[in-house]
């Protein structure tokens, strides 16, 4: 099987090459703009028992081209920031279905996700996966949320976050998302309707206690663009109040993002993806 990994030196694509290197049935095909990165990230993987592939690879190029040169079973998508990609954002998806190609992101933008769904006809006619948001949110958020209310007559509030550890890597275009989407107003449901939010302007405090364990310490989470606010009132409609954060640390820096993004919501300063 060949997968080709856009964004495949990154460090979310980076980690899905880690994971997968130890396949020997696995061509792994990490691709990007700058082959020299590529190249370099590939030489780095001396170990890998799968065989590992640098390419060329520029989401705004020849797509159809792009795909039929390399001839990929499954392409994942870990580029982003999905939140920035505007007109056209599809064209990806567009060209995979065309080429018969299975597709799958790492998107956390609710808005890039929601849009998704309008391809399910197309792929299923090819008889092919598209599926969009495959990460932490939310995956594991819906996975979570399904085992805790398994025994429950209904579920009427879901309030979840992440809380990174300060020595994981969280990549460029995380920052640029999130610089791109704080303080601008996202959709989301609160008692029982559907209202705007804005990231990083709201906030709450949890303790993470896993059972068996010493707890974490207190942790200041703030309010974040991902598909869950709207993924989560499909699969669960009867939930009044849908509401996810971050925790991202120190909290001194959270605490700067925060009154960073009190200006934008503010209109003093403006918003960049990239900035």
């Amino acid at each position: 099987m060949k997968i080709l990994i856009v964004g495949g030196y990154g460090s979310f694509g980076g980690r899905i090459v880690e994971l997968l290197e130890n396949e020997p049935r696995l061509t792994l095909i990490v691709a990007g703009r700058s082959l020299a990165r590529a190249h370099a990230y590939c030489k780095s993987r001396d170990r890998a028992v799968a065989r590992i592939v640098p390419a060329l690879f520029d989401r705004d190029g020849d797509l159809p081209a792009l795909l039929a040169w390399l001839r990929p079973d499954i392409l994942i998508d870990a580029s982003g920031p999905f939140q920035a990609y505007g007109e056209g954002r599809y064209r990806l998806i567009e060209a995979c279905i065309d080429q018969r190609v299975n597709y799958l992101d790492l998107a956390d933008g609710s808005d890039f996700v929601a849009g998704v769904f309008a391809f399910d006809g197309a792929a299923r006619a090819a008889g092919l996966f598209v599926l969009s948001g495959v990460s932490s949110f939310p995956v594991l958020t819906a996975a979570a949320v399904r085992r805790l209310s398994a025994d429950m007559a209904r579920v009427d509030s879901i309030r979840g976050g992440i809380a990174p550890s300060p020595f994981a890597g969280v990549g460029e275009n995380v920052i640029r998302a999130i610089s791109g989407y704080a303080g601008q107003p996202v959709k989301l449901v609160r008692n029982g309707r559907s209202a705007l939010g804005h990231p990083f302007t709201e906030q709450t405090r949890y303790t993470i206690a896993p059972p068996g364990r010493l707890p974490l310490s207190n942790t200041l989470f703030s309010l974040v663009d991902v598909p869950d606010l709207r993924a989560l009132s499909e699969l669960w409609p009867e939930a009044k109040t849908i509401w996810m954060g971050a925790g991202p640390v120190p909290e001194v820096l959270h605490r700067a993002l925060i009154g960073l993004a009190w200006l934008v919501r503010a209109r003093t300063v403006r918003a960049r993806f990239g900035a």
